[in-house]
């Protein structure tokens, strides 16, 4: 998702306070995906991705440290019912990507990047239907991943399941509540159809989103 999108996406959240936590959610997701794509060993990578998984961990028994991203985390995401550890399963998600081979059972794994995402993003924005939105993340996940894979059985393999889980979560009528998510639904559905980032469809299909929840 390009800039001028994710700021689109944003204004669809139902309060000033579960827009600052999606975007701090995706301050993370971006943090993660920076430091894998910096990573050029397998091991360093996983002690990387370990050290974020614990510092998330410790938001719910330590104040933040001097880190701008889980600053963000702590302020504008952890209440009540949202944890430091339930955050934490963004990370394990991503950390499947160091595997050496990307088969179904593992971008199932990966998959827990979307469905973690969207599961702290939906109860700060107080969305109903948490099935929904499990399946919807973690088909935005496997699309958004399907385009960054040079593999093209991995590729091939990752689009595939996410076509099966975006097609029910694209069927739904989204709740004002969870019309941000739904809009990342939606975009991400655009792309596996090959319609390019930027393109003005994509707009219109999101700003047809915000006004019908379909």
């Amino acid at each position: 998702m390009i800039e001028a999108e994710r700021r689109l996406v944003l204004t669809y959240a139902p309060s000033v306070e579960a827009r600052a936590a999606l975007a701090a959610l995706f301050a993370l997701d971006d943090k993660l995906a920076e430091t894998l794509r910096t990573t050029s060993e397998p091991m360093l990578g996983q002690i990387r991705m370990q050290w974020w998984h614990d510092a998330l961990n410790r938001l719910d028994s330590a104040p933040p440290p001097a880190e701008p991203v889980l600053q963000g985390i702590a302020r504008d995401v952890l209440r009540e019912g949202i944890s430091g550890a339930s955050v934490a399963g963004v990370v394990d998600g991503w950390q499947m990507l160091l595997q050496t081979e990307l088969d179904d059972a593992a971008l199932h794994e990966y998959a827990e990047r979307g469905r973690r995402l969207f599961e702290v993003a939906g109860l700060a924005a107080g969305v109903d239907g948490a099935d929904l939105v499990a399946k919807a993340g973690e088909g935005w996940a496997l699309a958004d991943l399907s385009g960054k894979l040079s593999d093209p059985g991995e590729a091939a393999a990752a689009r595939r399941i996410a076509e099966g889980l975006l097609v029910e979560a694209c069927s739904a009528r989204w709740s004002r509540t969870g019309r941000a998510l739904g809009a990342m639904v939606h975009l991400a559905r655009l792309e596996l159809d090959g319609v390019p980032v930027g393109s003005p469809k994509r707009t219109l299909r999101a700003l047809w989103h915000r006004m019908t929840g379909r």
